[in-house]
């Protein structure tokens, strides 16, 4: 773990170094993305079968071996855990709830020139999901990704998901269907990202593909975008928690660790005002390692990637490293932390107070957990209703309309070398 103070001489050189440090994609994923998207758009369900054999152990040879039925998703519902099951219908409750108030309004109005004008938004008329299934399997990230499509008003939801040896996850089929998707296919990896995309003679392609996945996925979506959208190029989970001494020492590294566990290139960074304090979460987060099951995983991000940076002045210094780290998840656990929000320009979700931990958000607060990384919060934000849709604009003139504002737009058309653009407004102005 790398220990960072803002008075030293090489201060700016070794934190412009971690601003500007890249864990994510190699040239060598790149290239294997491109050659197994490129099968798939050749040889469709074949190239399906061949990769799901060969990454999953798991033959797709019946229709059955191919999909999760919509019974087999109610039966898993049924079947988890009460306490389970109420936990992740009240976690459905609160992003749905959020998300219902990001709905856009459609606008139609009239100007003084006369000229009619508005907006219409539109749900995507299918959305692919990818739900992983190796590291670990994640029923909230299926409802973070369904929910808002459903919101939007989306017809048709397809999941695909990897089932290593055929197992799936009941969590994740109950998740299914709480979201009401409409089909799950058991392929994953860049092969599935590539059938939502092209389509196979089985699967259907979608408009936009969402959801998080490895290194294989999140390459595979960055180079189909553009043949279908998709909400962003995720990399390795991120949290920066600016913590004063007030703090338990042992919920900081908890805090600390809940990101580190997902993944060895995951990264935590603790920025505090107190060397002693910051010896303290240290030790904290040795004892916990030892208790984790993930331990092994947490631990090697915790040594590879863990920033620990000791600034002078908490209010003065921190505000500005954090917006430029811009990290996907940042913790404000200091007294009146609204002070400090308002200096936040770039992140992709804060988190205010003592008390209010950032695996909340992962779970049942409501705002989306799919959120940009790898400093992409300076330009972009996390999963919404809004990725689900798109936008028509419409425009309107009667004689009045176009009298006023016609001659500028030929004019316009003229200087820019067009005269069939100003022929078709002259014509009608004559």
């Amino acid at each position: 773990m790398l220990t960072l103070r803002s008075t030293d001489k090489d201060f700016e050189r070794r934190f412009s170094r971690i601003v500007n440090a890249r864990r994510e994609t190699d040239s060598d994923v790149a290239i294997t993305v491109r050659d197994i998207l490129r099968a798939v758009k050749g040889n469709g369900d074949k190239a399906l079968v061949n990769y799901t054999q060969r990454f999953d152990g798991y033959s797709l040879v019946e229709d059955s071996d191919w999909v999760v039925t919509a019974e087999r998703c109610a039966a898993a519902y049924d079947t988890i855990p009460d306490d389970l099951r109420a936990a992740l219908d009240l976690a459905a409750q609160r992003i749905r709830a959020f998300h219902e108030e990001q709905l856009p309004r459609n606008r139609d109005y009239t100007d003084e020139a006369g000229v009619r004008l508005g907006a219409i938004w539109r749900p995507v008329e299918a959305a692919g999901l990818y739900v992983p299934g190796g590291r670990a399997a994640y029923p909230s990230s299926l409802l973070m990704n369904a929910i808002p499509a459903r919101v939007a008003g989306v017809e048709r939801l397809v999941v695909v998901t990897p089932t290593p040896k055929g197992q799936s996850s009941d969590l994740v089929l109950a998740a299914a269907h709480l979201a009401g998707i409409d089909e799950i296919w058991r392929v994953g990896g860049a092969q599935a990202v590539g059938a939502l995309a092209y389509g196979t003679d089985r699967i259907a392609p979608v408009d936009v593909i969402v959801g998080p996945g490895n290194a294989y996925v999140a390459e595979a979506k960055r180079q189909l975008f553009g043949v279908v959208g998709i909400d962003m190029v995720a990399g390795p989970s991120e949290i920066l928690v600016v913590s004063d001494t007030a703090n338990d020492p042992d919920h900081i590294a908890a805090d600390l660790l809940s990101q580190a566990e997902h993944d060895p290139s995951s990264q935590s960074i603790l920025i505090t005002d107190d060397e002693g304090f910051v010896a303290m979460v240290n030790d904290a987060i040795d004892l916990q390692l030892v208790e984790l099951h993930t331990g092994a995983v947490a631990k090697q991000a915790w040594e590879n990637n863990g920033v620990s940076i000791i600034v002078e002045d908490l209010r003065r210094d921190a505000p500005d490293l954090i917006n430029r780290l811009a990290a996907e998840h940042v913790e404000l656990a200091i007294e009146e932390p609204e002070a400090m929000l308002s200096q936040i320009r770039h992140a992709g979700s804060v988190f205010l107070g003592r008390m209010t931990p950032e695996a909340v958000g992962d779970y049942v607060a409501g705002p989306n957990h799919v959120l940009p990384t790898g400093r992409r919060a300076r330009f972009s934000s996390g999963l919404s209703v809004l990725d689900f849709m798109k936008r028509t604009s419409f425009i309107g003139l009667d004689e009045r309309a176009l009298a006023a504002i016609g001659p500028a737009a030929a004019k316009l058309a003229h200087a820019e070398g067009l005269p069939a653009h100003a022929r078709s407004v002259e014509m009608r102005l004559k």
